[in-house]
């Protein structure tokens, strides 16, 4: 397993031609970026490329009224949701990253079948498109994202196996997971066929994690080892404080990364 910075959250302080090169100092080699789209992607290649980063993650545009959230799911926005996507995938081509978070958007309750739907259709023409990239679903909470398509794995889960494409996958975050409520072992056991990236964060601060305290997480970095996943775990949290001071958290995972 290899530690990624999320620029976005960690180093959300610092003004983003900053955050780079902070990211190395603080002995990252792999980085993700929720919503690069305000500068041309060439820009963030020199960045990454002057810092010696590799770029893993990032996430499909979202437009703060029609789509605060995505909207690969939203039955209306199909057109537009193909044209995010292109555009997502065009970065992706540029910089080397292999991964996008296809984010499926604010759905009402009574749109749920319609919406499901959708979102198969258009991750079903995604990965046509695009075969050599991974489109990752994640749950995200009802707390923090009341309205969400799918706040837990099990629903990612289902989604996962009525698309049936191999290039699909998990984004498994512990934050998310326990701000749900939810078991973090049986979630993972029952997810580890689809993970393809895990994020962590402490409950319920969004900060440095408490391996103390939030319960699973320790033992659930152990079983993805055992499973003999490879992946980046991305620090996708605001930190307390400093950031090089906040990552004493991690100390324990030190046998587990690679």
């Amino acid at each position: 397993m290899t530690p990624a910075a999320n620029l976005t959250l960690l180093y959300g302080r610092l003004p983003l031609e900053d955050r780079f090169s902070a990211a190395r100092e603080d002995g990252f080699s792999a980085v993700e970026i929720q919503f690069p789209y305000d500068r041309e992607p060439q820009w963030y290649v020199q960045q990454l490329s002057d810092n010696g980063l590799r770029l893993v993650l990032i996430n499909t545009p979202k437009e703060s009224d029609a789509a605060p959230w995505g909207r690969a799911a939203l039955t209306s926005q199909r057109d537009k949701f193909r044209r995010d996507f292109e555009r997502a995938a065009e970065f992706c081509d540029a910089t080397d990253c292999p991964a996008v978070h296809v984010m499926a958007g604010l759905v009402a309750p009574e749109q749920a079948a319609a919406a499901h739907d959708t979102l198969l259709s258009n991750l079903e023409w995604a990965a046509q498109q695009h075969p050599g990239l991974t489109l990752l679903l994640e749950g995200l909470n009802s707390h923090d994202v009341p309205g969400y398509l799918y706040s837990t794995p099990g629903a990612v889960r289902q989604v996962l196996s009525d698309v049936g494409a191999e290039s699909v996958g998990m984004q498994f975050d512990f934050y998310h997971v326990l701000r749900e409520g939810l078991g973090v072992q049986a979630e993972l056991e029952a997810s580890l066929p689809w993970i393809r990236h895990v994020q962590v964060a402490g409950n319920p601060e969004r900060q440095e994690p408490d391996l103390a305290r939030d319960a699973g997480v320790l033992a659930g970095f152990q079983r993805l080892s055992e499973a003999g996943y490879r992946g980046c775990v991305g620090y996708e949290y605001r930190p307390a404080g400093r950031v090089r001071d906040g990552l004493r958290w991690a100390d324990a995972l030190f046998p587990y990364f690679s």
